[in-house]
Formats: structure tokens, sequence, C-alpha cells
């Protein structure tokens, strides 16, 4: 009898949710008559799921240049999934639209876990949270005058880095930089996070904590397809990543009970990201793990992955190279400085334009986090439905040869028009609230709020890098650009040069 019930509880309950999906089905085409969802396969089956789970990258490019610009594609934990490769679409929809597209998706079962429920700034749905914290990150950490009060970290990271590449010269072979670059974009940004005093054998524990997340994450991927099958099947999975996240807290939680009781004790000491989440009372400690994790993720690898990119089109060409150098050597003229300093970045605009280039033509995520839209919204003909997941595919908007003259060359002078060698810098609209020619950042409401801070320490460490050495590829080895999706676009062969100091 009691079986009975339920079965009809459920057909009763199956058959509203039908009739209700007609009537939304109705209303829609009532509203957007002959507006079709953009193209794309019909279905999901097992082999482009298991194409997109090993290699995203190459089947939606495929899926681009087969379907157009925008297209659908049914898979993963939103259901509809639309992606746009075109800047025309992005700047529609990010910057007319901004206020539709700011929303995220729900947070699929892993990102579930790593947000705390998606409490951090990235995946926040759009509301007083998400403009709570990310208010409390640019008007303070990221605030020009508290990036300033950062200096002396960054050329304690400067040194080191340098050290260590001197270090490497005197051994034998070539030296293979990203190791170096993450190390070091990883140390500044933990000490940004939880403050200076912390030193090596405390970065490298939170390092292997954080990286060892990172890196077994495409083992978990496979927990977010149909999550009530996949868990149990994948019990152990499961697990396994559960464990890591707590393995996550219990390395940070003790750096943010130093951090609280240093602040309850009013020691002196310059304002950390840390700090500045202690003094939210909302947050618990779970939260401020996410957040912190956040900070870290955001900013090293992205930041190492672009320092890699940059310093191989510098090997591979060996004209800009000296062109940099010789920028610099104008400013340092009369100096003894073996430092470029952060005051001096302003004057050297052919630097900014190497590394704006760089962000163009490399930009270390292919696409950005997913938006959600909150209404139903038409773009070029097609029907973007609410609730749907859209990304916009980074790498392809930033290559557009309608917006670019040879956009697959590296041609930093592309962003020296209109007289920038004389006003000191290029005026290139990063923020793309005119038109979107590229969006290493994103763009819109929900645009990454460190690119300025990311942009100087590209800057920063790439001046001092050709200032201290001459870099040049290793012996028998070419520069090769190819490209591999990991957490960020990587170097399919990783950089190996050999460096000369200079005079």
């Amino acid at each position: 009898m009691q079986r009975n019930s339920h079965m009809e509880a459920w057909l009763t309950l199956t058959i509203l949710c039908l009739c209700l999906s007609i009537i939304l089905k109705t209303i829609r085409n009532i509203l957007f008559p002959g507006c079709p969802l953009p193209p794309g396969p019909h279905k999901c089956n097992f082999t482009l799921l298991r194409q997109y789970l090993t290699d995203p990258k190459t089947i939606l490019q495929n899926l681009n240049a087969k379907y157009g610009p925008i297209f659908t594609l049914h898979v993963g934990y939103s259901g509809t999934d639309i992606f746009i490769a075109n800047r025309f679409l992005a700047h529609q929809a990010l910057i007319q639209h901004g206020t539709v597209f700011a929303d995220r998706p729900k947070a699929n079962p892993t990102n579930k876990v790593l947000s705390r429920n998606q409490h951090d700034i990235l995946f926040n749905s759009y509301g007083p949270t998400w403009r709570l914290l990310r208010r409390n990150l640019t008007s303070r950490i990221l605030h020009p005058s508290h990036v300033k009060s950062h200096a002396h970290a960054r050329k304690r990271v400067l040194d080191t880095l340098l050290q260590s590449l001197k270090s490497d010269l005197n051994a034998s072979g070539p030296i293979r930089v990203i190791e170096h670059f993450q190390y070091a974009m990883f140390s500044l940004l933990v000490l940004m996070c939880f403050g200076d005093k912390l030193g090596e054998k405390e970065i490298r524990e939170i390092e292997e904590s954080q990286r060892g997340m990172l890196v077994s994450f495409a083992r978990y991927s496979v927990l977010n397809f149909w999550p009530p099958v996949t868990r149990v099947l994948f019990w152990r999975r499961w697990k396994e990543f559960l464990q890591l996240r707590r393995d996550q807290e219990a390395v940070l939680i003790p750096h943010i009970n130093a951090r609280r009781k240093a602040k309850e004790e009013r020691s002196e000491f310059v304002l950390s990201y840390l700090d500045t989440l202690l003094d939210l009372q909302v947050l618990n400690d779970g939260k401020i793990c996410t957040l912190c994790s956040e900070f870290l993720n955001a900013g090293s690898d992205t930041t190492s992955t672009a320092l890699e990119w940059i310093m191989a089109n510098l090997v591979k060409c060996n004209k800009i190279q000296e062109r940099v150098t010789e920028e610099i050597r104008g400013v340092m003229a009369g100096t003894e400085g073996k430092e470029v300093k952060e005051e001096d970045l302003h004057k050297l605009p052919y630097l900014k334009a190497v590394v704006l280039e760089g962000l163009r033509r490399h930009p270390p995520l292919h696409f950005v986090a997913p938006h959600r839209v909150t209404k139903d919204v038409v773009l070029d003909g097609y029907l973007v439905p609410k609730y749907a997941s859209v990304n916009f595919l980074v790498a392809e908007i930033g290559r557009d040869p309608t917006a670019w003259d040879d956009p697959m060359a590296f041609k930093p002078e592309r962003f020296m028009s209109n007289g920038d060698q004389q006003n000191g810098g290029t005026t290139f609209d990063i923020m793309g609230r005119k038109e979107i020619t590229m969006m290493p950042f994103g763009a819109g409401r929900r645009m990454c709020p460190g690119y300025a801070l990311a942009i100087m320490h590209l800057e920063y460490f790439v001046a001092n890098f050709v200032w201290n050495f001459e870099w040049k590829a290793a012996d028998g080895y070419e520069v090769d650009l190819s490209e591999k999706l990991q957490f960020t676009t990587v170097m399919k062969n990783p950089l190996k040069v050999h460096i000369l100091p200079r005079q």
C-alpha cells in the first residue's frame, strides 16, 4: 500500500514537471518566436564526453570550426552549456547585458566542496555576499597603497629567484625554468596572503598542499558527471577527494590561528589578505581557508604560466629581447642598480606591450569560469535560455583575425600605436569597455579583480630577467610554442634555456 502511494506521488510529480516544462517552452516560443538554441551535437554520447574530459581544448576548437562562433554542448553538470568564441558576441553578453550574464552556474560536486558551497569570489552567486567578498579584496589588499606595501616581498622573491637561476647556471645542462617560476610566484602570493614572516619551510608546506589538490583535480573530474551514479561507482575516489580537502585545511588553519593571535596582540605587520578576511565576522575558518586557497591559485599558476610563455617568445625572437633590454638601459642610465624598480615600470612602454602581447597570444586560461544567465537572451539570432551555462573561449577571441593582423605572430608593436612611446605606456583597454579584442582576465562584472596586480608582476619580473641575464635557447633545443591544457594552458614542451649574466 505504502509502495503504491510512493509510486503515485512520483507519477504526479513527473506529470507536474512535464506540464511545467511544456508551459515554459510555450511561453518561450511566444516571447522568442523562431529563436533556436545555438547549433551543436544533438546529444552527448560517451565518445564526446570522453573527449571533453581528456582534451576539452581540442574538442571545443573542433566544435567551433564546425558549428561557428556560438554553439551548444549538452555535457556536464549544468545540462546546457553554450560556448562563445566571438569577440562581438562576448561584448554583447558581458558588457551590454552584463547584469544578466553576471551569475555563476550551480557548483558541481567537487567545486562545491572546494568552494564551501560557492563561498568564494570566483564561483559565488551574483549578489550581496559576492559583493562583500570582492569589495574586501579590491578595496584592501589589491588597493594600490597596499600593493605598494608588499614591494619588499616582491624584492625578496625576485632575489631568491635570480639566485636560484644563477645556481642552475653553474650546473651542467639546460635550465628548465617553469619550476623556478612556479615556486617564485607561489611564494609571493603566500607572503601577500599570510604575511611576510613565513619562511621557506612553511611556504613549501602550503605549496605541497595546494599543488596536490590541483595536480589531482583532473582525476576527480569524473565525479561531476551524473553525480548520483559516479559517486557510487567511484566512491573510493570521492573519499580520497574529501580527504585531500581536509588535509588542505589542516595545513592552512594553523597559519590562520597564528595570524589571528598576532592581530589580537596588535603586533606590527604589513596588512595581509588573511587580515582582511579575519576582519569579516561572517567567515568561519573553513570559508577563510577557501578564500585563501582561491587567492593562491588565482595568482600563482596563471602568472608563472604567462611568464614562461613571454620568456619563450623573447628567447625565440632575440630582437624583441634586445629591444626590451635597450629600453631598460635607457631608464637605468646613470644608476648602478641591478634591479628594475616598480616605480620605473611606467617608463617602459615597450615592456608593457610585450606583456600584453604575451597575454593576447598565450592567455593562461583557455576559457574563463562559466557564467549563468538569469533570463532568456537572444544572441546572434540564437536563444540563450535562462539558467544556461555560458563559456567564453578566451584564446580564440584573442586571436581573431578581424581584430589583429597576423594574430598567431608575436608582435608587441601592435600595442605601440597612437603615440604610446611618448605618453609612457599603451592606451589599450584591457577591460574591454568599448570593444573586446582580447580577454585574458575575462570582462564585465565578473572580470578578474587582480588583473592590474598580475600585469605589474609580469612587467616587474620580465624586466629584471632580461636586465640581469641574456636568455638563449639551450643547445639542441628549439622553442616550441605548442600548447597543452592542464589547470592552465602550458607549453607542451617546457622552456629550456641557457642564461648569460649581463655585464
